[in-house]
């Protein structure tokens, strides 16, 4: 048996992409307030929709993490990798994971988010 288990893996992966996707949504509305958008509600919406959904999911994540007694660390990044443990009930699994697929995997998730955000009431 593996000392993480399997069950568990989808929620260490969400505490490490979710607060990525928050952040880069933030930073996203930041810039997209001060720019020269005509209509800047539109794409605001979307990503307040999108961050509430994501947080909310974060918020599960983080109360199963911690009923399950899972913690997670950073270890360190180089130009390639980030390194992170996997704390599972006392048990510490090391993962490095390749920056690009941090990168893409985090670009996946957005318009995964995105396309759950949008209204369902539009006809096109």
């Amino acid at each position: 048996m593996p000392l993480i288990p399997t069950e568990a893996l989808p929620y260490f992966e969400n505490m490490i992409y979710l607060p990525m996707i928050i952040s880069i949504l933030e930073r996203d509305r930041e810039v997209i307030e001060i720019s020269s958008f005509k209509l800047k509600g539109p794409y605001i919406n979307i990503i307040e929709n999108t961050l509430k959904n994501v947080r909310a999911e974060l918020k599960e994540t983080n109360n199963y993490a911690r009923s399950k007694n899972m913690k997670l660390i950073k270890k360190g990044k180089d130009g390639s990798f980030t390194e992170y443990a996997f704390i599972h009930n006392g048990y510490e699994d090391k993962r490095r994971y390749m920056n690009i697929r941090l990168r893409n995997r985090t670009e996946e998730l957005i318009n995964v988010y995105f396309a759950k955000s949008e209204s369902p009431n539009l006809k096109g």
